[in-house]
C-alpha cells in the first residue's frame, strides 16, 4: 500500500489550502485514515482522523474549527481542508492509514504513511 499526499504549498495567513492523500490500492479503504503534521525539530503531532465510511471526524484541539477532514471512497482519497492558516501551521504534513476501521489520534495506531506535504504559512 501506498499514500500519496499532495497540496501543500506556500501560503500567506488567513488563506486556505487542501491536502490530498490517495491511497494505491483499496486495501485500506476499510480502514480508518488521518493526518499528522511535523515542524522543525518538533515531534509527528496527530491533526485530524477520519472512519472508513467518512463518518467520525476527529481533530486536534489546534486545528478544530479551521480544518476539515473528508474521504472520497471511490476515489481512493482523503482531503483536509485548511482555512484560517497560521505560521504555527508551517510543517510537513502527513497522511496515514489506519491498522482497521477505528481511527486514533496515535502514531501506533497507523502502519501505512504517505511520503508529507509541505505546508508553509508565511505571516
Amino acid at each position: 500500500v501506498q499514500l500519496q499526499a499532495s497540496g501543500g504549498g506556500l501560503v500567506q495567513a488567513g488563506d486556505s489550502l487542501r491536502l490530498s492523500c490517495t491511497a494505491s490500492t483499496r486495501a485500506v479503504s476499510n480502514n480508518a485514515m488521518g493526518w499528522f503534521r511535523q515542524a522543525p525539530g518538533k515531534e509527528r503531532d496527530f491533526v485530524a482522523s477520519i472512519m472508513w465510511n467518512g463518518g467520525g471526524a476527529f481533530y486536534a484541539d489546534s486545528v478544530k474549527g479551521r480544518f476539515t477532514i473528508s474521504r472520497d471512497y471511490a476515489a481512493k482519497t482523503m482531503y483536509l481542508q485548511m482555512s484560517g492558516l497560521t505560521p504555527e501551521d508551517t510543517a510537513v504534513y502527513y497522511c496515514a492509514a489506519a491498522r482497521g476501521a477505528r481511527s486514533g489520534s496515535s502514531r501506533s495506531d497507523y502502519n501505512y504513511w504517505g511520503q508529507g506535504t509541505q505546508v508553509t504559512v508565511s505571516s
